[in-house]
């Protein structure tokens, strides 16, 4: 069994952006220090990746903010993150131009490995991909960590942490 933290779309425009919330703001650096105890197999993280049509695409019609356009600062992790993952070596990033990614079949993810995810936002990316995790590797055991996630509002991020629940993935430190 392996294992793997996933660190989801932790990127500047989410944190203190065009999308960034105080609470966001608030777990850098719980996430920070997630990276740097981690002691497994590998750190994926997915970064949230829009061009400049974004406005015409149908999430862009939906919310109407550019945000996390390849090339900008607002795709980026903050320096701070991306420097420990490098440092910390197994960093794999994902680009994905959607909520959620099925690129985890090309990790070395597999099914019945210990994963946990953090990052932004839970209500929307973080959920999304915790479905599709669930669903890929049914034997994984799968956590989110309450302290590491922020959503797009409070209430957003405790409602997606009982469906998370729901779904048989372990919510710790909330």
């Amino acid at each position: 069994m392996s294992k793997f933290l996933i660190v989801i779309d932790m990127q500047n425009d989410f944190i203190d952006g065009a999308l960034g919330t105080p609470e966001a703001v608030t777990i850098v650096p719980n996430v920070a220090e997630k990276i740097r105890s981690f002691k497994g197999d590998g750190i994926i993280f997915t970064l949230d990746t829009h061009g400049a049509d974004y406005l015409d695409t149908a999430e862009g019609k939906g919310l109407p903010v550019p945000h996390c356009i390849r090339g900008t600062t607002g795709h980026s992790l903050p320096s701070a993150i991306d420097t420990l993952a490098t440092r910390k070596g197994n960093k794999k990033i994902i680009l994905k131009d959607a909520f959620g990614t099925f690129e985890w079949k090309n990790t070395d993810i597999r099914d019945g490995d210990d994963l946990e995810i953090c990052g932004l936002c839970t209500d929307i990316c973080i959920i999304a991909n915790a479905v599709i995790l669930r669903t890929m590797f049914p034997n994984s055991a799968i956590r989110a960590d309450a302290s590491c996630c922020a959503g797009v509002t409070p209430q957003k991020h405790l409602a997606a942490l009982e469906v998370m629940r729901s779904l048989q993935i372990d919510v710790v430190n909330d």
